[in-house]
C-alpha cells in the first residue's frame, strides 16, 4: 500500500519510518510535518493510507479527515486518548496511542492492508458499465460514449476531454480528477496530470512516452503515475 506520513513532530515521523521499513507491504511515499502540504499531496497522488496525527497546528487531524472525503484509508497516531470517538466517526482504521509498539503498529497496518485486498478482489470481480454519460456543451443534452470507443482524455484549463477512436474531442465541464474517479479502473488509468487513457489502447511504453494502437498518438508519461501503471501491467509483462 502506498502510505505517507502526517505529524508535526520529527521525531514522531522518524519512529514510523522505522516501521514501515520493516512491513513488505507499506510503500512510503513521502512524510510531512505541515498537515496543509499532506493534504496538498493526497489531492494530487495516489495514497492508500495514511498515518495522521490529531494534534496539528493549522490543521489538525479530525478537520484534516473531514476534507478528505473517504479518498484514503487514515490510521490516527496520536498522544491524546480523548479524540478516540470522534476518530473513528470517520471510520479510521485503527487508533494507535502513543508512544505505540511496533507490535500494535503491525496490527493495525495488516488490517488497512487486509481491507484493501478485499476491496481489489471485490472490484475485479465486480460487473463493469459499458459507457458513460456526458452532458454537452448543448443545456439539457446528454451524450451516451461507450468505453470501447474512448481513446483517451485530456486536461483543458479547467476541464477536460474525452477523444473517442474516431477523433471526436467531447468537452466535459469537470476536472481530471473527478473524470478518473467516475471512470472504472478496470479500463483506465492516469499516466500524466493531463492525460487518462484506455488501458486496451496502449500498445507501448518507451521511456517517458505512451504509444497508443494507432502508433501515431503519444502521450507523456508522468514520473508520478509511472509506478501505477507498471503495477497494473507487471502481472501480464514477459520477463
Amino acid at each position: 500500500m502506498n502510505c505517507i506520513i502526517i505529524d508535526d513532530e520529527a521525531s514522531a515521523i522518524n519512529i514510523l519510518k522505522r516501521y514501515i521499513e520493516d512491513v513488505p507491504n507499506l510503500n512510503l511515499l513521502s512524510s510531512f510535518e505541515n498537515s496543509i502540504e499532506g493534504l496538498q499531496y493526497v489531492n494530487n497522488n495516489n495514497v492508500e493510507l495514511i498515518f495522521l496525527d490529531i494534534n496539528m497546528p493549522n490543521l489538525n487531524g479530525i478537520s484534516f479527515m473531514s476534507l478528505l472525503n473517504n479518498k484514503s484509508k487514515v490510521i490516527l497516531t496520536t498522544a491524546y486518548s480523548e479524540y478516540a470517538l470522534e476518530g473513528y466517526k470517520y471510520d479510521v482504521i485503527d487508533y494507535l496511542l502513543k508512544p505505540f509498539s511496533f507490535e500494535s503498529f503491525l496490527k493495525a497496518s495488516m488490517k488497512a492492508i487486509g481491507q484493501s485486498a478485499e476491496a481489489q478482489l471485490a472490484q475485479a470481480f465486480a460487473p463493469v458499465e459499458d459507457y458513460i454519460m456526458v452532458q454537452t456543451e448543448n443545456k439539457g443534452k446528454y451524450k451516451k460514449i461507450n468505453y470501447s470507443e474512448i481513446n483517451y482524455a485530456e486536461a483543458m484549463l479547467n476541464y477536460a476531454a474525452i477523444v473517442t477512436l474516431n477523433g471526436e474531442r467531447v468537452v466535459l465541464h469537470i476536472s481530471m480528477k473527478e473524470l478518473i474517479e467516475r471512470l472504472p479502473p478496470q479500463l483506465f488509468i492516469r499516466i500524466h496530470k493531463s492525460y487518462i487513457v484506455a488501458l486496451k489502447q496502449i500498445k507501448y511504453i518507451e521511456a517517458s512516452e505512451v504509444i497508443l494502437q494507432n502508433e501515431v498518438q503519444k502521450l507523456p508519461l508522468g514520473l508520478t503515475y509511472k509506478d501505477s501503471l507498471f503495477k497494473i501491467l507487471d502481472a501480464r509483462i514477459l520477463k
